[in-house]
């Protein structure tokens, strides 16, 4: 039986990451060996990217909501106190929505939260 070489498969490998190595600067995008390493950590830390994004939005909605709890004479930790003892069930994102354009529905909040606290 005659041998099978593999550069064929070996080719079709080193295009696929020199294509995801495209745009990249000088030899990170045009030899395999660099460009594997380059798209390797890149694809690593898109990855990580992702769960930081989740965290750094949820970190954005809190201290808008922060910011808007004290304009109406509550902290933050009050404020989500508040709405839990009211039962109300509403998510950080759309609070923080609330407090940056609807700023007398969210000091209607404030009010319900404020009264169930004292």
């Amino acid at each position: 039986m005659a041998r099978i070489k593999g550069g064929l498969n070996a080719k079709k490998k080193h295009n696929r990451v020199l294509k995801l190595a495209k745009g990249y600067r000088g030899a990170r995008s045009k030899q395999y060996r660099i460009a594997k390493q380059s798209v390797m950590r890149a694809l690593a830390s898109s990855y990580a990217g992702r769960k930081q994004a989740k965290r750094q939005f949820r970190q954005l909605w809190i201290a808008r909501i922060n910011a808007a709890a004290r304009m109406n004479g509550l902290s933050y930790s009050k404020f989500m106190y508040g709405l839990k003892l009211a039962e109300i069930d509403i998510n950080r994102k759309m609070l923080a929505e609330m407090a940056v354009n609807d700023a007398e529905g969210f000091k209607a909040l404030a009010d319900i939260a404020k009264s169930k606290i004292a």
